[in-house]
């Protein structure tokens, strides 16, 4: 029997055999191993023989389910992602339009599982097959947008550049570190801004307002307030143009 393709095991067409003993093993059961290790200690660490030995198994025991390690990251980005967030009943306790609420739930929802697994961002670049979970998530916003009157390709651009704003902001900083970098960010700009801040007044007053206004240090309170900020201005110009389609 050939090996399933990455499209078969994460649509799950692939052919099984009819006959023979129980497996040892399961698919979902690796990869969820393989997330944690992934987790634990990085995508660079993630090795078939690595793998098995957490497993308890030879390497080569895991090709009978999965044949390398393009299909098994393929399996772990759609597995990390999950199911998506419920858009329709994200404006149920929001004073926004239902196609923001639903929009900004989903974002919020993105961040935190790029957050948890940050390894996954490296993965979901350039062509490749993609899951039902992510496939999900394409879905999901598009039904915030239903209705708004943009066409199909401004949707997707939508999509496009609010999973880029995510994507920015997950790469500074991760969510095993993300006060430690904060932190380390801020001592370093201070000690920049000290150094040299005449050099750059406008740099230097923008944090010192932002020091000012925070009662914190630059930077201190990590990504938070830059995810807010950018999903607010992102669905702001889309409410621009969304009432424009509108406009009779």
């Amino acid at each position: 029997m050939p090996a399933p393709t990455t499209v078969e095991l994460l649509w799950g067409t692939q052919q099984r055999p009819k006959r023979g003993p129980k497996p040892a093993l399961s698919l979902e059961g690796i990869v969820a191993e393989a997330i944690a290790l992934a987790d634990a200690e990085g995508l660079a660490n993630l090795s078939m023989q690595r793998l098995a030995e957490r497993l308890g198994f030879t390497k080569m025991s895991l090709y009978r389910y999965v044949p390398g390690k393009e299909q098994l990251t393929a399996l772990m980005v759609d597995a990390a992602m999950g199911d998506p967030p419920d858009v329709i009943a994200a404006h149920e306790n929001s004073n926004e339009e239902p196609w923001r609420a639903g929009l900004r739930r989903w974002a919020e929802t993105i961040f935190e599982r790029y957050s948890a697994h940050p390894w996954s961002i490296s993965l979901t670049i350039g062509a490749r097959a993609v899951g039902p979970n992510e496939m999900g998530w394409m879905n999901a916003a598009l039904t915030a947008l239903d209705g708004t009157g943009l066409t199909g390709p401004e949707r997707l651009d939508t999509i496009v550049l609010l999973n880029g704003h995510i994507r920015s902001l997950v790469q500074q900083v991760t969510t095993g570190d993300r006060q430690e970098t904060a932190q380390q960010i801020a001592g370093q700009f201070a000690e920049m801004m000290a150094a040299a801040g005449d050099r750059f007044p406008l740099v230097s007053a923008a944090f010192a307002e932002e020091a000012a206004a925070t009662g914190a240090p630059p930077a201190n309170e990590g990504p938070g307030d830059a995810l807010s900020f950018g999903i607010d201005r992102i669905l702001d110009g889309l409410g621009v143009l969304i009432a424009d389609r509108r406009r009779p």
